[in-house]
């Protein structure tokens, strides 16, 4: 089941909206004709770091010359026109989502990225993969809380090492394998001081894990898993290898698990309460943390604080990390200067902020402190 964007309903937006239906392109001409010359386009605004996104609603531009410079900066190759012609009406589609999106989020930039050639449903089925969909598992395991006074107003831990370069899944539904590794590397150099780059792929290959509330939610390579999943699998193994010795391979292979090339030994994991001033207290001290979360506006992001005004809290469906958060992140819409958490994605360096995302903090954001959990690394 895939969430559409939610009717635009707030007075503001759908003043931004009616631009779009003043203008003379028909969007049913679009997608009847791949060859219409006029189609929405993403500009630059100068005010926000010249990046590129919404400017006063919408502009022009040649439709099809707009997706060639798509196809050639993303490396897209179409086998056949018919591929072609059908690709290019979901990027009309999906240019037609990023104005809505922007609508809806106007503190972040939304505008043409990787992804612009994919509908909704090949978008989650193919770069999310947290499984549960509309029920989020509940964790009996649940941290004490801990004293969140004190925490400082900024916190980023990959200023202190403790996190590794932003990878790329690929063409796979592999993301919990990411969410969950990368808080296994930043729980292991906090043990250790040492900051080593581990195995996605022993979990893609090697982890079949069932949820122990939902026994549907099985770990299962590109078909998607879970962070706590992982967890499991790891206690039960032994351990993770690292990325040199089990390579990724963006896709589903023979388990080729080696006990004797364990680098990290899992002792155990926690669910983190839904508070996010525990969210931060914990992450503070006990590393980077892995959540799940609503990427319905994802798809389109580019920069910038995501806070949308509507964007729903019990559909989890992508495994990403949270790494930190700042205390100055503009949001008009919520008068003013607020904080926000620091999230690294595993869509590769293009996408986004250099890989990362940033989402207002304090409201539950998609969802965003509804599956969190940390990880604790044994010492040899």
């Amino acid at each position: 089941m895939i969430h559409k964007t939610p009717a635009l309903t707030c007075t503001a937006i759908l003043a931004g909206l009616l631009i779009l239906t003043s203008i003379t392109v028909s969007v049913t001409d679009l997608y009847d004709n791949p060859q219409d010359p006029t189609i929405l386009e993403v500009t630059d605004n100068p005010t926000l770091d010249n990046r590129k996104f919404m400017k006063n609603g919408l502009n022009l531009l040649g439709a099809e010359e707009k997706f060639k410079m798509f196809i050639k900066k993303h490396k897209k190759e179409y086998k056949t026109r018919e591929e072609y012609v059908h690709r290019f009406r979901i990027f009309g589609k999906n240019l037609i989502r990023a104005v809505e999106h922007q609508a809806l989020d106007p503190t972040a930039i939304h505008g043409v990225t990787p992804f612009m050639d994919l509908t909704e449903e090949e978008f989650e089925r193919i770069y999310t993969g947290v499984l549960g969909g509309g029920t989020v598992p509940v964790e009996k395991r649940s941290v004490s809380f801990m004293d969140a006074s004190g925490l400082p107003g900024s916190f980023d831990w990959r200023e202190k090492g403790a996190v590794t370069d932003v990878k790329m899944q690929g063409s796979c539904g592999s993301c919990w394998a990411f969410s969950a590794t990368g808080s296994v590397e930043g729980a292991n150099f906090i043990a250790t001081g040492k900051l080593l780059n581990l195995s996605e792929q022993q979990l893609v290959d090697c982890d079949r894990v069932c949820d122990k509330t939902d026994k549907a939610s099985c770990d299962d390579g590109c078909g998607g898993g879970l962070m706590t999943n992982a967890y499991r699998y790891l206690i039960e193994a032994g351990g993770l290898q690292e990325e040199s010795s089990y390579p990724y391979a963006g896709k589903r292979g023979e388990c080729k698990f080696d006990p004797e090339k364990i680098a990290v030994r899992v002792a155990n994991f926690t669910k983190i309460a839904v508070d996010e001033n525990q969210i931060a207290a914990n992450l503070v001290h006990h590393g980077p943390l892995a959540i799940g979360l609503n990427a319905i506006f994802m798809q389109t992001y580019i920069g910038g604080v995501s806070c949308p005004l509507i964007c729903g809290k019990k559909w989890l469906n992508h495994g990403v990390l949270l790494v930190g958060y700042g205390a100055r992140g503009y949001s008009i819409l919520r008068f003013g200067y607020k904080p926000y958490w620091i999230i690294k994605n595993s869509w590769g360096k293009h996408w986004g902020e250099k890989g990362y995302y940033r989402l207002c903090r304090g409201h539950g954001t998609c969802g965003m402190n509804q599956m969190v959990s940390a990880v604790v690394t044994k010492v040899a």
